[in-house]
């Protein structure tokens, strides 16, 4: 990048169905004091209609969490792609500055992950830290994996490996993503001292979510990894799932991903 400040895009996410929210995400980052060069919201099969401050571009059909950002991806000009859900909302107005800043300390930073807060509560889920360590997640770390609602990407690395797995449609493609990056010498930054509000959800209101976690889990072994360590992280993972799994249903489910992890193609 050259000394002048990168130019930046936002891509919101949205299935239509939550109009309120979206426009308050939006209103959010147009409130940041390093203002976006443009907002991008994708309707994921679904037209929410017109949003103030923002371009929206309606998907003729849903290609799911992965192909959703991808798109927006495509169509964004700036150097550095922040993405958020569009129930989610920036919790201060110097969150993109001091992302930038974070990639201008770094050259060798591809992804910088936000810490995500329920607004109400305060408090950040176990499972929105990515790392093992999970007890402060105040604290800043270079990480594996990351949250792809609530971070930002250079764009010349996202476009250099492909983008997100598109066929993963939703869970762990943030993950494959991240290796990609990191096999090329790239960094991967958890930025705890920067925060999203985002509703205290668990994973089980997506209906399909711990089938796709499961399956997207084998694919990610086979797509990543060396073979030994592939049945390795497989049957690891296999065994933390069906345990954090909170109900029967939920662990068939969980069944049912890992069994067509193996038997469909990647």
């Amino acid at each position: 990048m050259s000394d002048a400040a990168p130019t930046t895009s936002w891509v919101v996410l949205t299935m239509g169905d939550r109009p309120a929210e979206l426009r308050t995400a939006v209103d959010s980052i147009m409130g940041q004091t390093a203002a976006p060069d443009e907002v991008i919201v994708i309707g994921n099969g679904a037209d929410p209609g017109p949003v103030p401050g923002a371009r929206v571009e309606v998907l003729a059909e849903n290609l799911g969490v992965a192909g959703g950002r991808n798109h927006g991806a495509e169509l964004a000009t700036g150097e550095i792609l922040f993405f958020l859900d569009d129930d989610a909302t920036c919790a201060g107005t110097d969150l993109a500055a001091r992302v930038v800043e974070a990639f201008a300390s770094r050259p060798e930073l591809a992804v910088v992950s936000f810490r995500i807060t329920d607004p109400v509560a305060g408090r950040t889920a176990r499972r929105h830290v990515p790392r093992l360590r999970a007890g402060r997640p105040e604290r800043s770390s270079d990480v594996t994996t990351y949250l792809g609602g609530a971070c930002a990407i250079r764009a010349a690395d996202f476009r250099s490996v492909g983008g997100y797995p598109a066929g993963f449609g939703y869970a762990m493609e943030e993950t494959d993503l991240a290796w990609r990056l990191l096999d090329r010498g790239r960094a991967v930054h958890y930025l705890g001292s920067v925060a999203v509000h985002h509703p205290a959800t668990e994973p089980a209101r997506h209906g399909h979510a711990f089938v796709s976690t499961a399956r997207n889990r084998v694919w990610l072994a086979h797509r990543r990894l060396p073979r030994l360590l592939t049945v390795v992280y497989v049957g690891v993972w296999s065994v933390l799932m069906l345990v954090r799994a909170p109900t029967w249903p939920t662990r068939r489910d969980v069944v049912r991903g890992l069994v067509a992890g193996i038997r469909e193609p990647t």
